[in-house]
């Protein structure tokens, strides 16, 4: 037996910004991903890269 006053078209108006919030939480998700699988990680030291500090990166010189 089914309910006899579904109102489908009420139900996926009500429905809509839930499931394109979903997929945009996916998709973002997808491509923090592949960033740091593709972009953020050097495989012969096996850490992650990031830029140095600037006290590291400065000489002395005295």
């Amino acid at each position: 037996m089914s309910a006899s006053d579904t109102k489908l078209e009420k139900q996926k108006k009500h429905h809509k910004p839930s499931l394109v919030g979903i997929a945009v939480a996916v998709t973002i998700a997808v491509i923090a991903g592949l960033i740091f699988l593709f972009g953020g990680f050097d495989p012969e030291t096996g850490e992650a890269t990031s830029a140095e500090p600037a006290a590291d990166q400065q000489t002395l010189t005295d």
